[in-house]
Formats: structure tokens, sequence, C-alpha cells
């Protein structure tokens, strides 16, 4: 991640100070910053942790180095620097660690040894360390990205431009017994110049960042009770003269953060922390292309999704209530409440989009199910599920059941697939298309016989001579024989819906592969979605009369029977965005001036 991690603080005597920084470097060190060490020159044993590889060798042209370093550095001069505006000691290289899977390398010192990165890191410090600025910023972007900001001093905010970077900022407070209030401000800084990726990262950085900090003040707060213990201040300084303790003040004002915790290694342990966060901040997210506006069967998923994350909220807030209103009758409740949250119908969890089959399934593909039924069976089987039509499916093998509705509902919009796995009583057909049921449920005589419904039975094979030729060799499928009935049964010369057709044309196709003619079937299914949408609008949303309709459908090549059929169905898997778009453009005063 391009981006410059920091720590600050306010001086008393000096105002906000970098004291810590950590920088990303894509390019190689300066020449001698990673070799320019004498053997002698006590190279610390190197440590790996997550990828990263850290030492401690010195570099070269540190800005603590020596008098030239310093006239040549960007940051303060020694003279304007005091205990507690210093991190590193004089003549300490910083910190470098390199990445050996992607070859960046994070090097930590108190300041960037680029004027201009120096500046823009100068400057978000003192923004951080404003109280002025953390309020009217953080509120400003309350009302702009809803995020929480600190209501005081004390915790996250968010501002910056497209010139100087924008910087996620979390201040604290660090216990102090010599200082004025007994704490002194410090500030962790995050700088980069994406603000969307920085804002996507909020919640990632705030959760890290807070641990870094809950970790300094916990240190932090056993040397102040320990200080206080052996000798408190707070009844010394009721008892000092004001003038006399503004001249003690000034004299413990430089005082050090590593003072402060009794930790000598709190630096190279901020180097590893602010490295670790450049690392993992920059691999938790990733650029995906998408080319295009997403397809019908995504925003099918992501509403799915969406209610059902609202349904288990609800669940959880209904559970809440009555462990608030009854907490006596718990126990008692408590199995009813877990049969509640389980309906009897599984049809919720299996109308999503996600839902998947326990084991390695018994059918492969369309190809291998067309194969093992055999092509008569199969185009009746594929007739019913495209046109809508309930499909039924009696084994005592439920997974066999769950394979053969995985395999089949690859020829529909995902929102048009209402599957119950299996089930020990028949379902009607306005709850589900595809049902799997027990052998021993009876099934309506009206159903039997109903042009609208197509039942395949399973039954153990007397034989293994059954399958069709060309059937894959599939020992799971060789004890069972199929039988696909229909109180419609499909002629074998009927023409049948166009994607049908294509359908078969490419599973007959031995040189396309599974992956191949998975790729035909989306490409197909999209472009009838995009008919069926036209078809939308054409009746449903500008209501245009049948003469039209069927100048239309004959535009579109499905004014065969079948072909409509299909379309409104399809019709029924339109997303609730799309829909809701078209209503509100309809509603719009520009669209009725349009059509008058």
């Amino acid at each position: 991640m391009n981006a410059i991690v920091a720590l600050c603080h306010f001086c008393e005597l000096h105002g906000p100070r970098t004291l810590f920084c950590t920088e990303v470097l894509h390019a190689p060190l300066p020449q001698g910053a990673g070799s320019g060490d004498s053997p002698g020159q006590g190279e610390q044993a190197e440590e790996e942790e997550g990828g990263i590889q850290m030492s401690s060798r010195v570099r070269a042209h540190s800005p603590a180095e020596g008098a030239s370093a310093e006239s040549s550095s960007p940051g303060p001069k020694k003279s304007d620097m005091c205990e507690g505006c210093r991190s590193l000691a004089a003549g300490h290289p910083g910190y470098i660690s390199h990445d050996k899977e992607t070859s960046i390398k994070y090097v930590s010192h108190q300041h960037p040894n680029h004027p201009q990165l120096f500046s823009i890191v100068r400057q978000a410090c003192v923004r951080s360390l404003s109280c002025e600025v953390s309020c009217s910023v953080g509120r400003s972007l309350v009302q702009v990205f809803s995020f929480q900001v600190c209501p005081g001093r004390e915790g996250p905010i968010f501002f910056g431009d497209e010139q100087h970077g924008f910087v996620f900022s979390h201040t604290f407070f660090i216990k102090d017994s010599l200082a004025r209030g007994f704490q002194r401000w410090y500030s962790i800084i995050a700088i980069m110049m994406d603000r969307i990726y920085l804002i996507n990262s909020w919640p990632f950085l705030l959760g890290k960042i807070r641990g870094i900090i809950d970790e300094l003040q916990g240190k932090a707060l056993k040397v102040f009770e320990a200080e206080q213990f052996g000798c408190p201040q707070r009844a010394q300084r009721m008892n000092t003269a004001f003038t006399p303790f503004l001249h003690q003040r000034n004299g413990n004002a430089a005082r050090s953060l590593t003072s402060l915790t009794s930790d000598d290694n709190l630096w190279a342990c901020l180097h590893t922390s602010f490295a670790w966060l450049l690392k993992a901040c920059g691999s938790r997210l990733t650029e995906k292309l998408l080319e295009g506006a997403p397809t019908e069967d995504t925003l099918v998923q992501m509403e799915k999704l969406a209610d059902l994350e609202e349904e288990s909220e609800s669940w959880e807030n209904s559970e809440a209530e009555e462990e608030e209103k009854g907490p006596v009758l718990l126990q008692e409740g408590a199995e009813g409440r877990e049969l509640a949250k389980c309906p009897k119908d599984t049809s919720l969890l299996t109308d999503c989009g996600n839902w998947q089959p326990r084991k390695l399934s018994v059918f492969k593909s369309l190809r291998h199910m067309r194969q093992v039924l055999g092509a008569p069976y199969f185009r009746m089987l594929a007739w019913h599920v495209l046109m809508g039509n309930q499909v039924i499916w009696k084994s005592r093998d439920v997974d066999l059941v769950q394979s053969a509705f995985e395999v089949l509902r690859t020829m529909l919009p995902v929102g048009c697939v209402r599957i119950i796995p299996y089930s020990n009583q028949y379902e009607e057909a306005y709850r589900c298309n595809f049902l799997g049921l027990s052998p021993q449920v009876r099934i309506p005589s009206h159903v039997l016989s109903s042009e609208f419904v197509v039942i395949v039975e399973v039954h153990t094979a007397t034989r293994s001579s059954i399958y069709p030729v060309g059937c894959e060799d599939d020992q799971s499928l060789s004890k069972y024989e199929f039988v696909v009935t229909s109180g419609s049964p499909v002629a074998a010369d009927r023409v049948g819906p166009t994607i049908l057709n294509k359908i078969e044309a490419a599973l007959t196709n031995q040189n396309l592969s599974v992956d191949v003619v998975d790729q035909c079937l989306v490409c197909l299914k999209e472009e009838w979605m995009n008919k069926v949408k036209v078809l939308f609008k054409f009746t449903k949303v500008d209501s245009r009369p049948k003469e039209d309709t069927q100048k239309l459908l004959s535009i579109l090549g499905a004014s065969e029977e079948d072909n409509v059929k299909l379309l409104k169905f399809w019709m029924t898997g339109l997303s609730k965005t799309y829909k809701s778009h078209l209503m509100s453009t309809v509603r719009s005063p520009t669209a009725s001036e349009s059509r008058n």
C-alpha cells in the first residue's frame, strides 16, 4: 500500500512533532543504504515474520547522523528538539524491513527524507493534533461518509485533500505523572493519496491502530501507577505555588515515550507493527475489473443476500426482545426458539443463489445428465425446466437429487430458481419449481396428470445394460434407473424454444469442453434476459397494445408459442433493482413529457 504511517506527539514546548514514521519504498534504496555498513558495525540477526525480513542495518544518510546530514535534512534542528520530540537517538540509522514476496522495503525513521513527503507528514501531524480541525472536519465527514469520529480530542478522524493527501488519524493520551493533567497527547496517522482506498480501509485501520494504542497505553499506565505509588504528584502540586510549578513543569516537560512506557525496544516494535500494517492493509483489498453493468443474476444474488442478512438481524432482535421480556422462560422456551430459527420450510435457505450440495455432485454437468437420461428424456426435462413447470425428483438418495437440481438450475436465471431439496410431503408449484421427494410421498392425482409438471422417478436398476450408448462410466449411477413422465409429454417433432435447441447443439458438440459449454449457457441466458427486459418495459411499463407486442416479438425472434411462454416465465426473475429503476423513470416528469 502506497502510504505513510506515523506517530505524532504534541510537545508542550515545541508544539506538534512527528516522532516516528514508516514509509514504503518500491525502488531500490540509495547507494550504500543496504550494504554501506562495515562488517564490524553490529549487524543484528535477521528476523522473519509474515514474509517480511527485518534488519537493523544503518542507513547511510539518516538525518540525525551528522552535521552535514542535519543541514540537508528537511527535519527540525537539534536545538528545536527535546527528549519528548525525539524518537531515535543521534546517529541511529532507523529500521529497514524487506518483503521477499513483493521486493518492497519498509523504512522507518523520525522524518521522511524527501522534502515534499516531510511537508505532507508535517501538515498532517499538525492537523491531527489540532482540536479545532478535528472537530470541524470530523463533523463534515460524519455527514458525508457516516464515519464514527471523536466527540472530543481522543478518537479517529478523517481529513485531507487531493493536493496534500488524505489522512486517517487516531488521537490518544499517554499517562505521565510529570505532565500537565498527568497525560500527554499523541496520534497515529496513515496518509495516502487514494481517498477511496483509505475510506474502504477505515474499519481495518481503526481496529489495528486501536490495538497498538491500547498496548502503548497499557505500558504507560503501569509506569504511571508505579511512579504515583512511589511519589504522588497530585498532593505535591496542590501545595506548590503557581510560579514555581511552571518553572518545575518546564524543566520536566521533555520526556521520551520510551521513558513513559519503560520499553527500550519500543521503536523496533513500532516499526514491526507499522510495516505489518502497511503490508496487510495493501493485501486485504484487491481491484477487480468489471466490464459493463452487472448481470441480472448478480443483482438478484445481491438482493437475496441482503434479504437473508435482514432476516437474520430480525431473528436476533426478536430473540433479544424475548430474553428481555421473559428471562425466566429461557430454559423452557429455548428449544422452541431454536426450532423457530430453522423454519420447517427450508426454501428460505435454498432460495439464495449460494445453495451447494453436501458432497461431490453425482451429476457432473448437463452433458453428463443428457448421456445418463438419454436424449428424449433430457429434452423433455429441459423443456419443462425452461418453461417454469414444476420438476419433481423422487429418490432415496438425497445427494443424487441435490446434484440433479444443481445441474438443472444452470439453465435458468437465478431469480427463477426456487428449490426445496428434499421433503417428506408434496409442496405446491407456487412454492418451488424444483422439488425433491422421498419415494413414499404420495403425489396428488391432479398433479400427476398436469401438463405443467414433470416427474423423474429413480429406481434401483436390475441390470447394468439399461444405460444409453455413450454414457460415462460412473459407479455412483450404475445402480439407478431413471423414468421421466409428464401429463404433457414433449413431442419429438416439436420445435421447442430457441434457447433449448442451442443448448442441445452445444451439448452434442464434442469439440466443446464442459467449461466452454458453461460459458455458452451464461451468454445464452444473458441474451434472452435482455429480450425479457425489452418485453417487460414494452408491456408492463409502457402498456403497449397486443398488436405492437406481436411486432416486437417478431423483431426479437421470439414469436413462437414456446418462446413467448419462456419470456413470460423469465420475467419473474428480473431483479427488484431493475424493476424499480424502470418504474422511477416512468414516474419522472421528463419521461412523461417524452411520451407525450
